[in-house]
């Protein structure tokens, strides 16, 4: 009988090893522009982002969201997702963008508009 070896242990070896793990897929995050309430579609943005990371559902309305995630045990852990909330007919409602990338921060913290 092969024995594996249980994914949070190898995580946790990985870990230990490089001293960073790396969880999603990064996406470019500068302008967002280009999502529009009530206009953008499912199939455009899949289009534009991919797979999302995470499917699933708030309040009724279908939730699509995109993470990368940088676990370091050496320095800071960086984060950033992308969580967008669709309307019944597929189209866009809204959305939610939230980074710690130092230079996604100083990017957006001084924005009035996305």
């Amino acid at each position: 009988m092969r024995r594996t070896v249980p994914h949070l242990i190898l995580a946790t070896a990985l870990f230990s090893i490089t001293g960073c793990i790396t969880v999603g897929n990064d996406f470019y995050s500068a302008e967002l522009r280009w999502l529009k309430s009530g206009t953008t579609t499912k199939q455009e943005v899949y289009r534009m982002l991919g797979e999302p990371f995470r499917t699933g559902v708030d309040q009724g309305k279908i939730t699509w969201t995109y993470g990368y995630y940088r676990y370091s045990a050496l320095g800071q852990t960086r984060t950033k997702d992308l969580v967008i909330y669709y309307n019944a007919d597929g189209t866009v409602n809204t959305y939610t963008f939230n980074t710690s990338f130092p230079e996604e921060k100083s990017a957006w913290r001084d924005r009035t508009t996305p």
